[in-house]
Order: C-alpha cells, then structure tokens, then sequence
C-alpha cells in the first residue's frame, strides 16, 4: 500500500514544511532536501510548497534562514549563562558558536556553503526572513567583539579576526573524525584558545 498525503490539518503549512526539511537534512545531508521529501514528511501533497516557496531555492533559503534563528538563539542562550564581564561574554558567545556546529552540523555546513539564493529568485517572505536572521546572528559576534577592538581602529578588523578563528575552529573540528583528523581528545579546547589573544577592553568602546 503506497503512502497516502494526511490532510492537511496543522495550520502553518510553511512551517512544517521547514520543519520537514531540517528534519531530513539532519537525517541525510543536503542531498535528502526536496520538495517532495519534505512535503511527504509534513504530510501534505507534493504539489503543496508551491503554495508558500518558489521552487527548491526558497525552500532551502528559508531552512537556512531557520538555521541561523537557532544559530543566534544557541550564542544568546550560552551568553545568558555566562558571567557579565566582557571577556566572559565573548569566550561564552564562541562556545556557543562552536556547539551549534557540533549539535546540528549538516545545518551549520549547509548555511555557510555558496549558495544561489539571490533575492529575484526567492519568494518575499523568505527573501526577508534570510536577510533578518543572517544579519541578527552576526551581530551578535559583533557586539561581543566591540569592547576590544583598538581606539581609533575599525571595529570589523577585530570582528574579522575573532570571527576568523571560532568559524574555522568548528569547521574543522565540528566532526573531526570525518575530516582524517586528530582524534577529538587532541584538539585544544577553543577556550584554551581565545585566551591566547591576549584581548583587551577598550573603555572607550564599552
């Protein structure tokens, strides 16, 4: 007996649908992303994201959209945990950034490959949605970085530099068996690795 599409019944058909497709991308990797999968997950008929996406390209903006809301939500919540101080602050936002590669890493890889999702392509919403998130989960690095960027330098140089290393940090190491790499009781902690900075607050900046 083939699988019969269940009535659509939940209310929020866009929503189960990238429910539906960060289910399968955790499952399998970008390449158990389509439109049918994810419609037959969410229950409906495979005709049925036409309604809220513009093809495959939309819905997959919109999971990364998706990624990233929890992306930032993950940082605020080990910020929240943390002490006040800024340095403690930051260590914490990097944790953060660190184990959401970790607990959700086919997300995390599939949010910072290259992508064609320019916004004539997508529909509205997800065009909108995509540009919010990303913008949102930046600036929170950002901010965390501010009190130690040099007086009379630009502020994006220490972003870059901070960000620069958590990224390639949980790049490299949010699976490192997969890579051929050190087993995971070699790698440094990342908070062994900030220190080595040698950050400084700037008074002016905090």
């Amino acid at each position: 007996m083939t699988d019969q599409p269940r009535p659509h019944h939940h209310g929020n058909l866009r929503e189960a649908l990238i429910v539906a497709g960060l289910e399968l991308m955790e499952e399998g990797g970008p390449d158990a992303l389509t439109l049918r999968k994810c419609a037959k997950r969410a229950g409906v008929s495979h005709a049925a994201p036409a309604h809220h996406f513009n093809g495959l390209p939309s819905l997959k903006a919109a999971i990364v959209a998706r990624g990233y809301r929890m992306f930032a939500q993950t940082m605020r919540d080990y910020r929240a945990a943390a002490k006040s101080d800024p340095q403690a602050q930051l260590a914490a936002i990097c944790d953060g950034y660190i184990a959401f590669s970790r607990q959700h890493m086919a997300v995390f890889k599939f949010m910072f490959q290259p992508h064609d999702l320019a916004n004539e392509t997508l529909d509205k919403t997800t065009a909108t949605e995509l540009k919010h998130e990303s913008t949102a989960s930046y600036q929170i690095l950002q901010q965390a970085c501010a009190p130690f960027a040099p007086e009379k330098t630009d502020p994006a140089s220490m972003e870059i530099m901070i960000w620069s290393l958590v990224h390639g940090y949980a790049m490299l190491f949010c699976n490192p068996c997969e890579n051929g790499l050190s087993p995971p009781q070699t790698i440094p902690d990342f908070s062994q690795i900030l220190p080595k900075l040698k950050l400084k607050t700037n008074s002016a900046r905090k």
